[in-house]
């Protein structure tokens, strides 16, 4: 079924492109793991930048290739479309544990052969104890491991993975080449001097980047022998003129710089595809991508080599194969990435270094291209300002109303100064792209580690109920007997206490984490175009960057807003309830469904008994039978001794309304969070910067949260981002921007989101399109930094989700990325029905 009326037809090649990557489940391959575990066997006791070198070049010179059915532009990780490779080097035991699960999952699901199976089980003996997930653990305090376990936050991205989040030089390898790059390093390296206190890391550093290049480049001349072999063997004329072409890039590119829009294209594609080869990190970001191609597409636009519809044509197919690229993640963090998420950000728009606005043509060719191919990635996003034209946001918003959920808005005006306040210089800031789902950072400069971890505003609260004890364990601090606080004031001061020693063991996690990727993989690929590691002689993870932050993000800022508020007004303003009262109300989850504590007794005994039984068990089955026993036993109907306070609570405002009271002091709320983050270092010798966006973790990390004093039930969703919580907010779409604009977007440096839902009849016709782009201008002349929007309406997702198999197509924007409605979880499509469905301005 079509995403809506709204849907541009895909040309017959793109169409049989995204035929291709859906025509069975992906598939976990075993290539990459095989041959890096067969180079690490031989490269043992050598330094491990040069391990890693050797590694990449041994995967390179022998992983399978293939060129897909009516490709232009070619170049696959995988031998299956849609696929993924495994990285053993960071994590593995989960997947282990997971092979007989994996498949039936309800959230990302891969098969995997029982060949590969076997395969994967003898590499994984090589690698037990030696992984950065391991090395992390041992670095971590044990306080901090409790606060993990205890679900105060999780930083599972980097934990079990690679980094990625990451922008690299796109424009030097289009420029010079690896050869280029190549001959540079060669100069640093004729700069070094044996005696140098840092001759033995410097030397091995660059001699790692050069053999990581020239691995790039051997394998790009593979794939031009196999397509000058297929070119041989092909009786369609067209299609054997088309590999032909494919082999002459490919033996040019990327060793040498681009001389044509064509090659520019294949040279961008073995940058983005090679760097999620190396390493398994996710939101490897394109970035300005109409900045850097429009050189080589103006060129051969003016000199006629080129039409402006074949250039259409590559941009579609770039398109395509940035769907094709995977990742499997363990059956937890799949839940809170639902939707094959791999978050690769292209961004167009915005100003130049010199404040210069720089829209051209590739920048409306890109809002066409996710037109064209209606496929999650790339994960689109503008950037805006008073000097953006007019029609690029016209074009936007024609984009946004197909439902599609792209693209992403963000506000030039907020995010320059915010970067500048970092320590960017302006013609940097000015220049910033979006990496994943919302953080912004200078491209090729930047190891923002953004992402770094989810943080639950809502747990330490909890903690103040308890004194700081969870499930009979001390996991916070001791701040007092919550039903002896005579104030507001002490009542908050111990959330602020409770929040601060958790922000504490965050920082000490990802710190530990941060380390581990340090010593045990550092990469010499990635790093060979990032400033100014060349120059530095040091890897991305060892500080080569300009600009290193960690960017931890927390969530529940409505929920902590409303929480506060209400106790406030209601315990100390009005003196309607007492504290106890409240504590009361919270333990019992106001007598709709079963406490926290209870249902994590009766998950026990329903997993003994299946293990009893002979099920296999993993982290997704807890999590089902978790919610299943959580779900069944709420019931919003059932009268209860709480419901006089569940209707007072309902009663006090909320966040979203646009009332000042309210929106200041969630102004305040985020400030915990924010502010205490900025006194923190990594070990790479940067700043830590708040990011407030949940990527999809509300939802999950929501299933292990208790009842909260908003009058949210114990284990439904979290609010997600910076968006009112679901159903609060009652004014209008408005009301709602203009409350969360009171937020200091600036100071959340690593991002923030705001998510809203349309029904598609409020975009309808120019005047629906007009009346859209103004309140996008509307709400960023009030320094609101980000904006996205689902336009679908609740009655189509009700249909889809009880029958997926006519709504293939449908893509939603979920968080910070969009993604196939019926690939998600049926918690994620719930919380997306459920957000406030707006019908006009």
């Amino acid at each position: 079924m079509s995403q809506n009326i709204y849907e541009i037809n895909k040309s017959p090649r793109i169409q049989n492109l995204v035929d291709q990557l859906f025509e069975k489940l992906p598939e976990i391959e075993s290539d990459r793991a095989v041959l890096l575990t067969e180079s690490y066997k031989e490269s043992e006791g050598q330094p491990i930048i040069v391990r890693r070198a050797k590694a990449f070049s041994h995967i390179l010179r022998n992983i399978p290739i293939t060129i897909r059915k009516d490709e232009l532009i070619v170049g696959s990780a995988t031998k299956s479309p849609r696929s993924c490779q495994v990285f053993p080097e960071f994590s593995c035991d989960w997947l282990e544990k997971e092979f007989d699960t994996v498949e039936t999952r309800s959230a990302d699901p891969f098969y995997i052969s029982e060949d590969n199976k076997k395969i994967l089980r003898d590499v994984y003996k090589y690698w037990k104890g030696k992984t950065t997930s391991e090395l992390a653990t041992s670095y971590m305090a044990d306080e901090t491991i409790k606060a993990m376990e205890h679900n105060i936050f999780t930083p599972g991205n980097y934990y079990y993975n690679g980094v990625g989040h990451v922008t690299v030089k796109y424009e030097k390898v289009l420029e010079v080449g690896y050869e280029g790059i190549i001959e540079e390093v060669k100069e640093e390296l004729s700069k070094c001097n044996v005696a140098d206190h840092d001759y033995a890391k410097r030397s091995h550093f660059l001699k790692s980047v050069i053999q990581s290049c020239e691995a790039v480049i051997v394998y790009a001349n593979r794939y031009a022998e196999l397509a000058l072999n297929m070119a041989k063997q092909c009786n369609d004329n067209v299609r054997r003129n088309e590999l032909l072409e494919i082999a002459s890039n490919c033996a040019r590119v990327p060793a040498k710089g681009a001389r044509s829009f064509y090659e520019a294209c294949q040279s961008f594609w073995f940058v983005q595809m090679l760097l999620q080869v190396e390493s398994s990190g996710h939101s490897i970001s394109p970035g300005r991508f109409d900045q850097y191609m429009y050189p080589y597409y103006k060129a051969d636009i003016e000199s006629g080599k080129i039409t402006k519809e074949f250039a259409q044509e590559l941009m579609d197919c770039i398109w395509v194969k940035l769907n094709d690229l995977n990742k499997v993640r363990d059956a937890g963090s799949a839940e809170g990435f639902a939707g094959y998420g791999l978050f690769q950000n292209l961004i167009v728009g915005g100003q130049d270094a010199g404040g210069i606005d720089v829209t051209n043509d590739l920048s409306f060719m890109a809002i066409e291209s996710s037109m064209h191919v209606m496929l999650p990635q790339p994960s689109l996003s503008i950037r805006v300002w008073n000097g953006s034209p007019h029609e690029l946001l016209i074009k936007a918003a024609k984009l946004t109303r197909t439902g599609i959920g792209l693209p992403a808005y963000y506000n030039d005006e907020v995010i320059i100064p915010s970067l500048l306040n970092r320590g960017l210089t302006l013609a940097d800031a000015r220049e910033y792209n979006i990496i994943g789902c919302v953080e912004p950072q200078k491209a090729g400069k930047t190891d923002g580690w953004h992402d770094a971890a989810f943080f639950n505003m809502c747990r330490p609260l909890e903690l103040v109920f308890s004194n700081g004890y969870d499930k009979g364990e001390l996991v916070g601090v001791e701040t007092g007997d919550v039903t002896n606080m005579e104030t507001f004031e002490e009542f908050y001061d111990a959330y602020k206490k409770q929040m601060k020693y958790c922000i504490e063991l965050l920082v000490n996690a990802d710190n530990s984490i941060d380390v581990a990727h340090m010593e045990r993989c550092p990469l010499p690929y990635l790093s060979s175009m990032v400033d100014d590691c060349i120059k530095r002689g040091k890897s991305v993870q060892e500080g080569g960057a300009i600009y290193n932050f960690t960017g931890p993000q927390g969530f529940g800022v409505a929920n902590m807003a409303d929480s506060l508020y209400a106790i406030k007004k209601l315990v100390f303003d009005e003196k309607k309830v007492t504290l106890a009262e409240y504590k009361d109300a919270l333990e019992n989850n106001y007598g709709r469904g079963l406490s926290l504590e209870r249902v994590e007794e009766l998950t026990r005994e329903v997993i003994k008994k299946l293990e009893n039984d002979g099920h296999t068990i993993d982290a997704e089955v807890v999590a089902q039978v978790s919610a299943t026993i959580a779900l069944d036993s709420l019931d919003n109907s059932k009268k209860s001794k709480y419901d006089k306070l569940l209707e007072m609570i309902d009663e006090v405002p909320k966040f979203g309304n646009d009332i000042k009271e309210v929106d200041q002091f969630a102004r305040d709320v985020a400030y915990v969070y924010t502010r205490p983050l900025e006194n923190y270092k990594n070990p790479r010798g940067g700043q830590y910067q708040a990011g407030l966006y949940p990527v999809s973790a509300n939802v999950p990390l929501g299933a292990q949260t208790g009842a909260t004093p908003d009058g949210r039930l114990a284990h439904t969703p979290v609010a997600d981002g910076v968006s009112p919580s679901a159903g609060k907010d009652l004014f209008g779409p408005t009301a709602a921007a203009n409350s969360v604009a009171k937020l200091d977007h600036g100071i959340a440096s690593n991002g923030t989101l705001f998510n809203q839902k349309f029904h598609p009849s409020v975009l309808a016709g120019r005047t629906g399109l007009e009346a859209f782009v103004n309140f996008i201008r509307g709400y960023f002349d009030q320094k609101g930094s980000h904006i996205q929007f689902n336009v679908v309406s609740r009655d189509t997702l009700i249909e889809a989700q009880k029958n997926p198999e006519k709504y293939k197509t449908l893509v939603v924007r979920v968080a910070g990325y969009s993604a196939l409605f019926t690939s998600l979880s049926r918690s994620l499509q719930d919380d997306i029905i459920n957000r406030t469905e707006q019908r006009g301005f």
